[in-house]
């Protein structure tokens, strides 16, 4: 059951459901970042999320979704793409964090934003903070921004994340069982965090829907995965421009970035910045550290 993402359909309705269940590729994360006990739950939460929501797109490319806040909590990140890889970031002021969503975050908002790879047009919807979870806050954007009816169970913890989700599709089938739609979310709401975390997805759809005439697709592998790249971190110095770039390296000597996500470290040096600016030259071999 460990990082695998279960999804499932009602056969005699236009409802689908997901279950992901996240365990290395949540550890990946924790390692490279000591976060105090309420925030990683929440972004245990939201990545479970992300994997959910990533896996309705049919788009080939990545789902970014933010959270910013005025609280002690100001920013959480978290990326999904359609190879079902994740990685996620959080920025806060505070140690001793306790409370709720909107305690942590105060006045926020939420973004989505779409980035389809080949092609398409890049989207993000942005809505204010809604709701004392996370689950409320994406359900409520849900309904307001794309007019699906959807309900979100997420649970997190210092070992694992998970989540189920349910969804309602536009259009019914022909004899469809109008009141599944009810039964299912009614059935659902009865999960618990403890069960979600601990019991197989393929156990948690026959306990929940056993009544119900559900066809569960084959399991899918969910993954850490970070984007950076030494390439990127070059695109970036080209845009700051050569006079700044080399500013910087009379300054310090050298160039060290490193990614919030992973923690990887890209290093340049001045011959790195002549290759930089000299045209139709691309980085040669990274200097990375680990």
């Amino acid at each position: 059951m460990k990082d695998t993402l279960q999804r499932f359909l009602f056969e005699n309705a236009a409802v689908r459901g997901e279950i992901v269940h996240l365990d290395a590729t949540w550890q990946a994360v924790l390692e490279r970042h000591d976060y105090p006990a309420p925030l990683r739950a929440l972004l245990g939460e939201m990545m479970a999320a992300v994997a959910l929501l990533a896996a309705t797109l049919k788009l080939k490319g990545r789902m970014i979704v933010q959270l910013q806040g005025s609280g002690p909590v100001s920013l959480l990140v978290v990326e999904g793409t359609s190879e079902r890889t994740l990685r996620a970031i959080a920025h806060y002021s505070e140690q001793d964090l306790q409370g709720d969503l909107r305690t942590l975050l105060g006045d926020g908002r939420l973004a989505i934003t779409l980035e389809p790879r080949e092609g398409g047009e890049r989207y993000q919807g942005i809505v204010d903070l809604s709701g004392d979870t996370l689950a409320d806050a994406l359900t409520d954007y849900l309904m307001r921004s794309e007019q699906l009816d959807t309900s979100l169970w997420l649970a997190a913890d210092a070992q694992q994340a998970a989540g189920l989700l349910i969804q309602k599709l536009p259009g019914e089938k022909s004899g469809a069982d109008v009141d599944l739609w009810n039964r299912v979310q009614h059935l659902s709401a009865t999960i618990r965090s403890e069960e979600l975390l601990a019991v197989p997805p393929g156990e948690i759809i026959r306990r929940l829907y056993h009544e119900e005439d559900v066809r569960v697709f084959e399991a899918e592998p969910v993954c850490f995965r970070c984007s950076c790249s030494r390439e990127r971190v070059a695109n970036m110095l080209r845009t700051l421009g050569a006079v700044e770039v080399h500013e910087i390296l009379a300054e310090q000597g050298a160039i060290d970035v490193a990614c919030e996500f992973c923690n990887q470290k890209y290093n340049f040096d001045v011959v790195d910045a002549e290759q930089l600016f000299a045209a139709g030259v691309s980085p040669e071999t990274p200097r990375t550290h680990h």
